[in-house]
């Protein structure tokens, strides 16, 4: 399997290889071998898009040139997005499943291998040298490539509205290091956000109940996970369409804060999971990614301050700070209720570290605005920070919407709020030099592979370039991460000297680079 995107389709991932080895398949990492490939696709944005259509064609490709028969099947947010689209594109592929069907993947994949079998007797018995081609432009940009027809027609699994949700008893491999794990607590999106196709991938918000969450996190951390990360596409939606005869529109904050208050005390929301959790015996973080700032309550700043094993970091993906700018974009907040949410998050949790990610290029985003969004980010100094040129989607209201930007313009937008940021986090990163912190270790690393670090994520914008470490000199350390750095997003912690891998240790900071901070053992 290649699984490619967020950690939500990651989890997906896991599901689909827990559910094979329950079915008693064999996984190998030598693609050569393997009898199925699955290709777990992303369709976020355009570059996720034309990185997943890469993957497919490179997965056929080396397939005609090394195992002919092999099946390979598509699945995940590409598949879910262009069902109907999709198999006449890549008529090679064998079959595309969608995000309903992971748990159904082995008999999908039996029936993809049966599938190329046959294709592959029908292009024996009708050769044809003179084959249509056909070009797969739509989806990957300018991309020239052409690949051949392949004889039959694809499998097809895809439900048009995903209602699935994993399970405790969801069989699942972990693909994670050993010492932190997804969680993921909820699946689906009820907002409206005019740039965003989320919701028509992976359907309305759907929450897993607290007990099983629960259930979920005893066997983790007693398996040795350090880390729990609590994901969905709005966390703090958690628990909201539990309620009995729920409403879906309640995305606005007063409709949501109006909904939160009605609930009966013994009510599941992320408040309540969190302090619960809090309570699970052992020594681990919880971590929350994917706030939404129009479902922050009281309840919740009060939790992350009073639950010791929940970190002081906040995920809050804000996208723009002028009122004209979130209106069109159909954030449901207004500058203000953003400034004044950030104020009660710092003052409720002293100390608290704040990740957000802007859209810049957005259709209708003058220099005025933009100018707006950069004094905003030197009047809060986010502790962590991406930026994504915005993505012009088929399907969303924004892709319709007049007055768009050319992509020089976008892309100078997006590196002068990066500049602006380095500033920013070269200041705080100056500010914990001589700190004690406690760090997660997470393996041991070489100079080679620090000068070439390249974290991204699809969901968080382009963090660190690719030579921003340059050569530090630091020869073998350790990867640590502090409880400010989420997994593959944000920064690190580079220990020279010798610690325990998967395993917390106390550090004392005593430099750093642009993102990074380097230490020793305490």
């Amino acid at each position: 399997m290649i699984s490619l995107g967020c950690a939500k389709n990651l989890v997906d991932a896991e599901v689909m290889m827990g559910s094979l080895l329950k079915e008693g398949f064999d996984i190998t990492n030598d693609n050569a071998e393997a009898d199925a490939l699955i290709v777990n696709t992303c369709s976020f944005i355009d570059a996720a898009q034309e990185e997943s259509v890469d993957t497919i064609l490179e997965s056929t490709e080396f397939r005609e040139n090394t195992n002919s028969g092999q099946a390979v099947i598509v699945s995940g947010c590409l598949s879910q997005r262009y069902r109907k689209e999709l198999p006449k594109l890549m008529p090679e592929v064998d079959a595309f499943m969608g995000i309903d069907q992971v748990e159904q993947v082995g008999d999908i994949v039996r029936k993809a291998v049966d599938n190329r079998g046959s294709r592959l007797g029908q292009a024996e018995e009708k050769p044809n040298d003179n084959e249509p081609k056909r070009a797969v432009a739509d989806l990957v940009g300018d991309d020239e490539r052409e690949q051949p027809t392949t004889p039959g027609e694809p499998l097809v699994d895809i439900h048009s509205r995903p209602a699935y949700i994993p399970a405790f008893e969801t069989p699942r491999l972990r693909l994670t290091p050993d010492q932190f794990a997804y969680v993921k607590i909820a699946e689906g999106c009820n907002h409206p956000c005019s740039f965003c196709i989320i919701p028509r991938m992976r359907g309305s918000h759907r929450s897993r109940t607290q007990a099983d969450i629960v259930r979920e996190a005893r066997q983790l951390v007693a398996d040795g996970v350090k880390e729990l990360n609590l994901i969905s596409q709005d966390s703090t939606y958690y628990g909201l369409d539990l309620r009995p005869d729920h409403r879906a529109n309640i995305a606005s904050p007063e409709r949501f804060t109006a909904a939160s208050n009605e609930l009966p005390a013994d009510a599941s929301t992320l408040a309540s999971l969190l302090r619960e959790l809090n309570a699970i015996e052992g020594d681990f973080w919880i971590r929350i990614l994917y706030t939404h700032p129009a479902h922050w309550t009281e309840e919740i700043i009060s939790a992350i301050a009073e639950c010791e094993k929940v970190v002081k970091y906040v995920d809050m993906p804000l996208q723009h700070i002028h009122d004209a700018m979130l209106e069109r974009m159909r954030r449901e907040t207004s500058g203000q209720y953003i400034r004044d949410l950030i104020g009660r998050i710092r003052e409720g949790v002293p100390g608290i570290a704040i990740r957000t990610t802007f859209i810049v290029g957005f259709p209708g985003e003058t220099e005025g605005y933009f100018e707006s969004l950069l004094d905003f980010m030197r009047e809060i100094r986010f502790e962590r920070l991406g930026v994504f040129t915005y993505s012009k989607e088929d399907g969303t209201k924004a892709g319709a919407m007049e007055s768009q930007l050319t992509d020089e313009q976008k892309e100078t937008r997006r590196e002068r709020a990066m500049a602006v940021q380095l500033e920013i986090s070269r200041e705080i990163a100056a500010a914990q030099v001589g700190q004690t912190k406690r760090v997660l270790v997470e393996k041991q690393a070489d100079e080679e592979e620090i000068k070439q670090a390249n974290t991204r994520s699809w969901e968080h914008g382009l963090i660190r370039s690719g030579d921003s470490d340059g050569e530090l000199g630091l020869g073998t350390c350790l990867i640590a991460r502090g409880e400010v750095d989420a997994p593959d997003i944000d920064g690190r912690i580079l220990i020279r000297g010798d610690l325990p891998l998967g395993q917390f240790a106390e550090v004392k900071i005593t430099g750093h680079t642009d993102y990074d901070l380097i230490a020793e053992p305490v």
